[in-house]
């Protein structure tokens, strides 16, 4: 018996199935070689998009060789975008495993052209017209007009670069292939860094403007802060300054030393309960502890009330801090500075002339105060009179401010308001999605000047530490302080003015160190010692635990902080920790959970 034929009918559907799933194999084939194709043309224009980018970012500081940067990151973003957006590679983001792929691809292309497209466009345009020599003073006065027409351009900017980082940010890269995870994670890095360094651009050139006077006149308090005499925020401020700005004209008003302040009976401002509880009224007492509580805030308000105090209830319009470290990095854009006495200020001499050789120069405070006065008003001559490097003095002041060593705080609120979360704020350390961070932060405790001799460092790390899966850790963090004193052995004949000639009970040569050590937020103390096996003290300050300790360190000796803390809840899996600047560049205090 023979099979029988199947029927016409069922013959033409198989037929027709046939025909219908070639012609939709044929449909995949030619869909994923399209997408394929402009995937690789996509990515080539990307990298090139980044490498331009990195180029913009790093140039903002002048804006006007950012502009050629610009353009064509403009070009290679735009390429990009409409490789991935057609209907075809739409459809294809639907796809299982390969879809996620695409879809970070597209996100990135089109957040990146619209930062080069539209957020950058307006400040490319107008920083063709900026040059940075337009910060040059001329004749004590600066051209106002340049970086008032460049203010809405970098607010657009800034505006564009941070919705294009949130974009980015919050691509799920849980799904992600390693390569596409690691240039996610790549541009993800680029766009914060772009966004600060816009975001930095838009306030200064909001803030120079009316801090120099466009509105009218202004006073600034300047303290200068000497780290050879240790403060939470630098160093005790040991002379003052007022400078006076009208119209873009700066005029130096004042000067005054620390020694022309007499203690007060009562703290000239009332202070927190919380403050008080760990430093006590000595901050709003003397104008030499102003800078003992570690925000800026505090310490400029104190200086500010002391120098109304002082000068028939005169309220300036700001404070500003900085240190002879801050000082070196402007005479890298001065070049070196002659002084009446013959001594030369250069990038290499400032710190040690200013925080130690004029010590044991001239015995009487009084002279070193018109020593201090003379090289104050020299260098502020320089600065003023236009005899300075345009994009060297932005280089130096950007160094000063990311290592805590230039402070500003404004009385005006909306000014405040655009400075409150800058490092200018020197404001307590903070956590977030990005770290959680500890603060360190050292005193003298003798009325002396052995700080030049002295060092701090601290370390990071964590001890059983876990991810979940959201890349936030738990386990304990330790943080470990290192005071050192490297005085020569026989400092007890070193001048009595750096000794500290046995005041406040200590021995010549023996320095005192008063430290605070602050956990950051929703952290809760496990354990905490000290080499020397003392003890510490300490409270709470704005949600965050603070340990206080003592130490007194002979010539050549050494003493140890060590504090273990945990999360009550996961954290950032960065630890950070801000520090006291002293007189050498901090290095960086970090741990990571799972990395080095």
């Amino acid at each position: 018996m023979t099979d029988s034929p199947l029927p016409r009918s069922a013959r033409t559907g198989g037929t027709v199935f046939a025909v219908v799933l070639g012609v939709v194999l044929l449909v995949a084939i030619l869909g994923a070689a399209w997408v394929g194709i402009r995937g690789a043309l996509a990515y080539s224009h990307l990298r090139d998009a980044q490498q331009t980018a990195a180029a913009v970012r790093d140039s903002l500081a002048d804006p006007a060789a950012a502009s050629d940067a610009i353009a064509a990151l403009a070009a290679d973003t735009g390429a990009a975008h409409a490789l991935t957006s057609d209907p075809v590679w739409k459809l294809a983001e639907g796809v299982p495993w390969v879809g996620p792929q695409l879809a970070a691809v597209a996100t990135v292309a089109e957040s990146l052209d619209g930062v080069a497209g539209t957020a950058l466009r307006p400040l490319s345009e107008v920083a063709g017209t900026f040059q940075v020599d337009a910060l040059r003073p001329q004749g004590g006065r600066l051209d106002l007009a340049p970086l008032q027409q460049i203010s809405g351009a970098a607010q657009t900017a800034t505006d564009g670069v941070g919705a294009a980082a949130a974009s980015v940010s919050a691509i799920d890269r849980t799904a992600l292939v390693t390569p596409v995870r690691t240039a996610v994670d790549e541009v993800d890095g680029l766009l914060t860094e772009a966004g600060t360094a816009t975001d930095a651009l838009a306030r200064a050139a909001q803030l120079i403007p009316s801090m120099l006077g466009a509105d009218g006149p202004r006073n600034y308090l300047v303290l200068f802060q000497n780290n050879a005499e240790w403060r939470s925020l630098g160093g005790i401020p040991g002379a003052m300054a007022l400078i006076h700005t009208d119209g873009g004209a700066l005029s130096l008003a004042a000067q005054e030393s620390s020694s022309d302040y007499d203690r007060y009976d009562d703290a000239v401002l009332p202070l927190d309960d919380e403050i008080t509880a760990i430093y006590g009224e000595r901050p709003a007492r003397f104008i030499q502890n102003v800078t003992q509580v570690p925000d800026f805030a505090v310490s400029a308000a104190l200086a500010r009330e002391m120098w109304a105090r002082e000068h028939g209830g005169q309220q300036v319009d700001g404070v500003i801090a900085l240190d002879p470290v801050a000082l070196s990095y402007l005479l890298q854009a001065t070049g070196p500075i002659t002084l009446p006495t013959g001594d030369v200020l250069a990038p290499d001499t400032a710190v040690p002339l200013l925080l130690n050789e004029v010590y044991a120069r001239y015995p009487r405070p009084a002279d070193q105060d018109a020593f201090f006065a003379v090289a104050a008003a020299s260098v502020f001559a320089k600065l003023s009179g236009g005899d300075v490097d345009p994009a060297a003095l932005v280089t130096a002041l950007t160094r000063a401010g990311d290592e805590d060593r230039l402070l500003l705080w404004s009385a005006h609120e909306a000014e405040q308001g655009l400075l409150a979360d800058t490092t200018l704020a020197g404001g307590l350390p903070g956590s977030d999605d990005d770290a959680a961070r500890f603060g360190v932060y050292v005193n003298d405790g003798t009325g002396s000047k052995m700080d030049f001799y002295q060092n701090a460092s601290a370390t990071l790390a964590w001890d059983g530490c876990t991810l979940d899966a959201a890349g936030r850790a738990t386990g304990d963090a330790v943080l470990t302080v290192t005071i050192g004193n490297t005085a020569p052995a026989d400092a007890a004949n070193l001048p009595p003015y750096i000794t500290g000639d046995s005041g406040f009970g200590v021995p010549a040569g023996i320095t005192r160190t008063i430290g605070y050590l602050y956990l950051p937020e929703g952290f809760d103390l496990i354990d905490a010692t000290m080499s020397d096996g003392s003890g510490f003290g300490g409270g709470t300050h704005d949600g965050r635990r603070v340990l206080s300790f003592a130490i007194d360190l002979p010539p050549g000796q050494t003493a140890t902080a060590t504090v273990v803390a945990r999360a009550a809840s996961p954290v950032a899996s960065t630890l950070e920790a801000a520090m006291t600047p002293t007189l050498t560049p901090p290095a960086a205090v970090a741990a990571v959970c799972g990395g080095s």
